[in-house]
Formats: C-alpha cells, sequence, structure tokens
C-alpha cells in the first residue's frame, strides 16, 4: 500500500509544477521568483528544495508537464479509429491547436530554448513528438496511402516545419490566423506526397 507520505510528497511536487506552469505562463523564466511559486503551491521554499533542485530544474518540470500534455493528446489521435490518412490531417490539426495554447507557446516555444539551452531543447522536443511524425508516415506508406518515400528522411523534413511552424504561430501577433494559414499549407503538402487512386487518374485524363 502507498504511504500517505508517499501521497503527500507527490501531491506537493504536482501543486509545485502546476503552479510553476501557471507562473511562467504568465510572467515568463526571468519574471517568476522561487518565493512566488511555493507561496502559490502552498508549500515552504524548503519544501520546493526538497523537490528541485532550482528554478532551472522547476522550469524543466514544467515544461516537460506541457510537452507531455501535447504528446497524449496527439498520441491518442494517431491511433484513434479513422483511417491512417484521416489520422494524419487530425493529428496535424490538433498539433497546430495545441500551438495556441499560452502555456505552450511560453513555456516550449518562447521560453525553453533559452532557459535549456537549444541543442537539449531540441532533444527534448524530438523525443516528445518525432516518433509520432514518423510512425504516422510509416502508416501512411504501409497502407498505400503515401508513395515509398524515405521514412527517416521525410519524418525529419515534416518534423522541421512543424517546429517552424509552432514558432510562426507563437510569434505572431494574430496566431489564429497564422495556424490556419500554416494549415492549409501544410495539407497541401502532405496531399503532394497521396498517391492519386487509378480511378482518379483516369478522371484527370
Amino acid at each position: 500500500m502507498r504511504s500517505r507520505r508517499l501521497d503527500y510528497s507527490e501531491s506537493t511536487r504536482s501543486a509545485l509544477v502546476e503552479s510553476a506552469v501557471e507562473l511562467f505562463t504568465k510572467r515568463g523564466y526571468a519574471g517568476t521568483s522561487l518565493d512566488e511559486i511555493a507561496k502559490r503551491a502552498r508549500v515552504t521554499k524548503g519544501a520546493l528544495y526538497h523537490h528541485f533542485s532550482g528554478k532551472q530544474a522547476l522550469f524543466e518540470a514544467a515544461f516537460d508537464t506541457v510537452e507531455s500534455q501535447v504528446f497524449d493528446r496527439l498520441e491518442k489521435i494517431m491511433h484513434g479509429p479513422e483511417s491512417p490518412w484521416e489520422r494524419a490531417l487530425a493529428g496535424l490539426r490538433g498539433f497546430l491547436q495545441s500551438c495556441l495554447d499560452p502555456a505552450y507557446q511560453r513555456i516550449a516555444i518562447h521560453e525553453a530554448p533559452v532557459v535549456m539551452g537549444w541543442e537539449r531543447w531540441r532533444e527534448a522536443e524530438e523525443r516528445c513528438s518525432f516518433g509520432l511524425v514518423r510512425t504516422g508516415i510509416q502508416s501512411l506508406i504501409e497502407v498505400g496511402e503515401v508513395d515509398d518515400v524515405p521514412v527517416d528522411v521525410t519524418a525529419r523534413l515534416l518534423f522541421g516545419a512543424l517546429s517552424s511552424a509552432a514558432i510562426e504561430i507563437a510569434s505572431s501577433p494574430e496566431p489564429k490566423r497564422v495556424s490556419a494559414q500554416v494549415e492549409e499549407v501544410l495539407v497541401r503538402l502532405l496531399v503532394g506526397f497521396r498517391r492519386v487512386p487509378p480511378a482518379e487518374h483516369g478522371k484527370a485524363s
């Protein structure tokens, strides 16, 4: 059986991470203090240091939380009952929708490359999302929806396009408008990879 002490410890850590996500989203890394995070979580600063070595460690936990929420949402879409093509389009739209979330914008896109360093941030992003992109492309190839393109290269290029799209959306004063434009362009790119059924070839001629 789980001990009360373990339950309390986990709830304290969760409260601190939740507090950090909210404050980092509102004020950014530089504008948020550990005292404020501990106060909002209703714990002592000593309890904070019991779980985290400092502000950066707490930021990375907040980053992991935000990334995990996006990953879980996309993973559910990519393993849904729809066809691989429908899942690919739904996954694209799900990602673009996540890019409109203030916490994802501020923590994962704007702050993380600076706080964590570009290379470490890139590795974390790839660890979270690249596998889903690769799996989606592999599924489309296996069912004959797209031509037998090199999976890793295609996934890498598409992942790069999605990363650039996230930055464009998060940096725009009109993120919804840019998101819609990005969706239109990326869907056209995906359609360009799609095999045209023989019946449609006949119609085209």
